[in-house]
């Protein structure tokens, strides 16, 4: 058994920062990811980070342009949290080195980006997450932080009292791809996830393979809730044939979307008639697609995004890196030509509730970056945000894992303060399907939560947690035929691609519960078909799987159950705002398996007014 002050579960952008964070505070960390630090994720970022850094702009306007875009769904107390800490914290990046673009004087620029009111994204060129990431790994390298790369982190080790706000959690499983050996990680402190998103959940997505959203997925089967699963970002300017992301950054410098017809459809149309390309994400995807379903879109597919007015000398200043993406993943030259593009799967705005600390409800276990929500988001991210909340939120958690007093949270986690139980009807028992493994890990000891055991000490915590996941890895393994786990997870994406997308009704969210039903019933046959112990890459994609399969239901039963149109989730039934009835946030918690659905209300009070629900438009 390993062990240490702090266990960080991912090495992206939340995760190195908040081991940084921790170290700073004297605990001895540990960082365990799948991948190298520098293949992580956040390396795939482009746009920026929003920050007020100059005169002109101030964190209450951020903020409230964030609570806009969010559609009045996000939490007052994580959004001015985000908005305060944001501009020291992209200094401290600036002072570790990180190359931003600068201006003629020196200062580090700053571009316009969709629903901002001040030009305050801070970028490096369209690379801005590449350079963070490895300004952080740097730091990391230079503080001796302990990295256990390639270690596919399996679960939790949480005890296992029948409430799940008195639980705690002392570590995590851990397998070892190069060598096959399953170890458990005892933390003294606390966990931290920081695993990113669910983007493998869709087949046309900005997200890299790795994204399978385990975090959440661990940390809901532990018995932490998840928080508005259901409001998926999808990114107006990916590349058709691939997913790869064009940044909001080339709109932000001057970009034009046109249609077939060669109309600038954001103003053509009335999309949006102030703010054109540079209206929220959601707005914009959603024209394109009523483009293309119009049959204004290019080979019905796509529609163009034209940045050769910029000139080559400020593409290539600024956006050197998008050039190259066209060329080499559709074969367009956007100096010569316009770039085609479409929208794709990009960010999800809900993901592990936490409180402004990154703590969930579980003594020990936090979450900071995209598998998070605080709520920073709501509904609906402005794009410039996330790589802010990872830096923020990283560090908070980080700091307040390692025993930094950082004041009472203002926001509640799990069933402490005001909820609500909520019901929907959907057209089979969600989650009634066990997996093939369930019986496997149970063998041991009564089981509230798929993620603890019941034990007297941390130690015998993550013992018996080790124990079950290698009954779970021999029942995979030795099982001789049955269902390889890439036909399930295929069906899976097709059906959220066609039924829980940009546009949503009842009778398609349904076929999708319905899909993933017939999905969970051919996961208990599955099986591994490679019989090594190293870098067997079946075994853990296999396992991956079985998260996509909860995080796709959770998406699916959240979509189902919110009857409105809010930020990014459209509803083709629900076509207006409800604020009476709707103004609260979508929570589901295991239940034996299945997910139980409740709901607890928006905080709108900041810190000096109350962000009062209003038309958003742009």
């Amino acid at each position: 058994m390993y062990e240490h002050d702090v266990i960080v579960v991912g090495a992206g952008g939340a995760g190195l920062r908040a081991a940084i964070a921790a170290q700073e505070e004297g605990a001895d960390v540990a960082i365990v990811s799948k991948l190298h630090p520098v293949r992580s994720h956040t390396g795939a970022a482009e746009g920026g980070i929003n920050a007020a850094l100059r005169e002109g702009d101030s964190w209450e306007d951020h903020a409230y342009d964030t609570m806009k875009g969010s559609d009045y769904l996000g939490d007052a107390p994580a959004i001015e949290t985000l908005c305060q800490d944001s501009p020291k914290e992209t200094i401290q990046l600036e002072h570790w080195g990180m190359a931003f673009s600068r201006d003629d004087d020196g200062r580090v620029s700053q571009r316009p980006f969709g629903g901002l009111s001040f030009p305050r994204t801070t970028y490096a060129g369209a690379e801005t997450g590449h350079q963070l990431l490895h300004t952080m790994y740097e730091q990391l390298v230079k503080r001796g932080i302990k990295v256990y790369d390639e270690w596919y982190v399996l679960n939790l080790a949480v005890s296992d009292e029948e409430v799940p706000e008195e639980r705690s959690c002392h570590g995590i499983v851990a397998y070892d791809i190069q060598s096959g050996e399953v170890s458990g990680f005892r933390a003294r402190n606390g966990v931290i996830l920081a695993t990113g998103g669910p983007g493998q959940v869709f087949d046309h997505t900005t997200n890299a393979v790795a994204n399978t959203g385990d975090g959440v997925a661990m940390a809901y089967r532990a018995g932490v809730p998840m928080e508005d699963m259901e409001f998926i970002q999808f990114h107006p300017t990916t590349l058709p044939s691939t997913g790869v992301l064009i940044t909001e950054g080339v709109r932000g410098e001057g970009g034009i979307l046109y249609n077939e017809n060669g109309e600038r459809l954001m103003f053509e149309y009335g999309y949006a008639n102030n703010a054109g390309e540079l209206a929220s994400r959601d707005v914009v995807s959603r024209a394109e697609l009523t483009e293309i379903n119009a049959g204004r879109g290019i080979e019905d597919e796509y529609v163009h995004l034209d940045m050769r007015h910029l000139g080559e000398e400020r593409i290539i200043d600024r956006l050197e890196n998008i050039v190259h993406l066209s060329e080499d993943f559709e074969g367009v030259d956007p100096l010569e030509e316009p770039m085609p593009v479409k929208p794709g799967q990009h960010y999800a705005m809900g993901g592990v509730e936490t409180d402004e600390n990154g703590e969930t409800c579980i003594t020990g276990l936090y979450a900071a970056g995209e598998c998070a929500c605080a709520s920073v988001h709501g509904s609906n991210r402005l794009g410039g945000n996330a790589l802010p909340e990872l830096i923020v939120f990283g560090r908070r958690a980080g700091a307040h894992a390692a025993g930094k007093d950082l004041g009472t949270a203002e926001i509640t986690t799990g069933k402490r303060g005001e909820w609500e139980a909520g019901e929907v009807d959907t057209p089979v028992a969600p989650g009634a399907v066990r997996s093939p493994d369930d019986s496997a890990v149970a063998d041991g000891g009564e089981r509230a939560a798929d993620g603890g055991t019941m034990a007297a000490t941390g130690d015998e915590v993550v013992t018996r947690a080790v124990d079950a996941e290698n009954r779970r890895i021999d029942h995979l393994m030795t099982k001789e035929d049955g269902v390889q786990h890439a036909e399930i997870r295929s069906e899976v994406q097709k059906s959220m691609t066609r039924h829980v997308n940009v546009f949503r009704e009842k009778e398609g969210l349904k076929q999708a519960l319905v899909d993933l039903r017939e999905a969970r019933e051919r996961y208990t046959d599955v099986y591994v078909n490679d019989p090594s112990r190293t870098y067997n890459t079946d075994l853990i994609q296999t396992i991956e799987t079985r998260n996509i399969l909860d995080l796709a239901e959770a998406i699916t039963l959240g979509a189902l159950a919110r009857d409105e149109f809010r930020g990014a989730h459209w509803r083709k039934e629900h076509q207006e705002r409800d604020d009476e009835n709707w103004l609260k946030h979508t929570m589901l918690s295991w239940n034996e398996g299945s997910p139980e659905l409740w709901y607890k209300p928006v905080i709108l009070e900041g810190e000096n007014k109350t962000y009062e629900p209003k038309i958003r438009s742009y």
